[in-house]
Formats: structure tokens, C-alpha cells, sequence
């Protein structure tokens, strides 16, 4: 079966029409609302439980959304003072559906053979009072401040490291209060969005699989500042993650170290001219964010 159509990307929310709620399900308070600052249209899901209120694709459990992408993006952002809850299901290639989740109201990594719940770690903004007051147990609801995110889950990656399970593809999705969620996206593309379409040809990002943000899947950025500025960027899992927490947060130094993984894992014996190396390094300058301190 030709995969084709699902590449580069593919932008779910578009793709299954979610907003005409034949192929997706919403249950409780899902709103579909126009954001101001993100010049476009996003969905607003709240409740005072989560299993209440949700948006699920496909519309039935019987169904699977059959993608085969990777990496999945999530770009939401938690409601402050607020849990929430994520549901993943994808299946293997033995044909077993795995249930990964992830919420603010998980305390500690737990798993089965079918399921993977994830403490989800919500950062604050730099500088900020939730900033200044964080601590050790940083599990909980989001703090007042709480930025857009962009969330790369790497389901090949999870499936292998947690159960040492061959991923197939991804069966279906839900979004749980309390959210406020701009799109998903599948690809098997590494996307950067701190990098712009000129970088990426001059460094020729795109042959270690590596792309810019696609316009129609990214936050906006006013002239002058800078993406990761402004918004947050979980790669999951990260290097070391696994050992080191068990939990989705952001981590240190952030995802500017994408672009110097690549030249890393490239083969000896290729080398970058020094025309490259310059660009690498000017990249790097222009999307290295803030370091930020990891919680032990």
C-alpha cells in the first residue's frame, strides 16, 4: 500500500476535515475558537474531568487513522492552573496496539505491555515567577504562564526503548481537558522551527532529515524575535531522557543541539566544507534559546 500521500507531512487536522466532525468525535466542552495571536484557527477543549470532555480521531475505536509517520506534532498549550490528558494509541508490527499517554496528572512513569503513561512537566517562562518558584517535584498543573508548545513524540523511539516493540503506525489520537491545541501533524522529518528555509538549503539540512517548521503547521514569530523565545519545543524521548527522568519536560539545552546531533551522527567520512561549517555555526547562533535548567 503506497504511503506516499502522508509525505513530507501530513497535517491531520486538515486532512480529516476535524472541524465537520464526521471522521473525529467530541464529547463535553470543545469549542472551535479564532486566536488572535496565532492568526488562525485553534480548539479549545475543557472539563473538570478529562474523560469527559475530548476530541478523538478517527470518530470510532474501530477505526485507525493507518499513518506512518515517526515523529507526531503536537502544538497546544496547557490551560493555566489546569491538568490534562493525551492519549496516543499506536500499533506494532505484530499487530499489538500500545497505548501511550501523557498528563500533568501522572506523578511517575508506570507501564505494561500495552500501555506507557508519561508525567508530562510543564515549564514556565523564563524569568517568571512559576520560574523563580520551581521546584524538585515540578509535576503538576500548568503554571499561570504556561507557553505554546510544540511536542515531538518519536513513536518509533518510545516503542523501542520502553518495550522493545517495532512501531507500524499510529492507530488514534486523544485530546483530553484541558487544552487549547492548534494542529497534529505526522512525518518522518525531523522539523526545526528555529530554522528558516534559507538555513536549511544552505547547510542542506534536508539530507540528514532535517526540514523547517511547514508554514502552515507553525507559530507565529513578529519581526525581530526570535521562535524559541516565544514558544517551547519537547522533543521526546531526548537524549538521556529515558535514564535521567521518565517524563516529558523540556530539557537542557534545548532544541537547538538538533542541528549539532546531525553533523555528529553523520559518517566519518563525510566532512562539511568549511562554507558549511560557517552556516552550521551561524545557525546555530540564531536558534540556540536560553538554557534552561532540567530538574534532578
Amino acid at each position: 500500500v503506497s504511503v506516499a500521500w502522508q509525505r513530507p507531512y501530513l497535517n491531520i487536522f486538515k486532512h480529516f476535515r476535524v472541524e465537520e466532525w464526521k471522521r473525529s468525535a467530541r464529547e463535553g466542552d470543545v469549542a472551535i475558537l479564532t486566536d488572535a495571536r496565532l492568526k488562525g484557527t485553534i480548539y479549545r477543549i475543557r472539563g473538570s474531568l478529562p474523560a469527559s470532555s475530548y476530541l478523538q480521531l478517527p470518530r470510532t475505536g474501530t477505526q485507525s487513522l493507518g499513518l506512518v509517520g515517526r515523529y507526531l506534532y503536537l502544538l497546544f498549550r496547557p490551560m493555566p492552573r489546569k491538568h490534562f490528558v493525551v492519549h496516543v494509541d499506536v500499533t506494532t508490527k505484530e499487530n499489538q496496539v500500545v497505548r501511550i499517554s501523557f498528563s500533568t496528572l501522572f506523578k511517575e512513569f508506570k507501564s505494561t505491555a500495552t500501555w506507557l503513561q508519561f508525567p508530562f512537566v510543564c515549564g514556565a517562562a523564563e524569568g517568571s515567577l512559576d520560574d523563580h518558584l520551581s521546584r524538585p517535584d515540578l509535576a503538576g498543573p500548568a503554571p499561570a504562564d504556561v507557553r505554546w508548545t510544540c511536542l515531538v513524540l518519536d513513536l518509533h523511539s518510545i516503542l523501542s526503548l520502553y518495550l522493545s516493540r517495532c512501531y507500524s503506525h499510529l492507530k488514534s489520537i486523544k485530546l483530553c481537558s484541558n487544552l487549547l491545541v492548534k494542529n497534529l501533524c505526522t512525518s518522518d522529518l525531523v522539523f526545526d522551527p528555529g530554522v528558516t528555509f534559507f538555513e536549511a538549503r544552505q547547510v542542506d539540512l534536508a539530507c540528514c532529515g532535517v526540514a523547517p517548521m511547514p508554514r502552515e503547521m507553525a507559530f507565529p514569530v513578529p519581526k525581530g524575535q526570535k521562535w524559541h523565545d516565544l514558544y517551547d519545543y519537547i522533543r521526546f524521548p531526548s537524549e538521556g531522557s529515558k535514564l535521567l527522568y521518565d517524563s516529558i519536560q523540556k530539557s537542557c539545552p534545548g532544541p537547538a543541539t538538533v542541528l549539532e546531533e546531525l553533523v555528529h551522527q553523520l559518517p566519518q567520512t563525510v566532512t562539511l566544507t568549511k562554507a558549511a561549517q560557517d552556516q552550521l555555526s551561524l545557525v546555530h547562533q540564531i536558534t540556540n534559546p536560553k538554557a534552561v535548567s532540567a530538574p534532578w
